[in-house]
């Protein structure tokens, strides 16, 4: 079965849903699978210049960071 037919399938069942509890957790997943919606401008550009120091090799590994402050903790 392809994505359309399942996606089909599911808008079909979905309706004949009566139970609240089931629509209320339908929601609660759709709301978390969305969380990129749910992100501030600073986020994002956050984030951004988070990849673009992983593309440039601007990183370093945990292993790094814990020797370097393993006397910290």
């Amino acid at each position: 079965m392809n994505i359309q037919a399942k996606k089909y399938q599911l808008i079909e069942w979905i309706t004949n849903i009566n139970d609240t509890k089931i629509i209320d957790s339908l929601f609660k997943i759709s709301e978390v699978s969305n969380w990129e919606n749910n992100l501030s401008q600073a986020e994002i550009e956050s984030i951004e210049r988070g990849l673009k120091d992983l593309q440039e090799g601007r990183i370093t590994s945990h292993d790094e960071v814990m020797k370097k402050y393993e006397k910290y903790l």
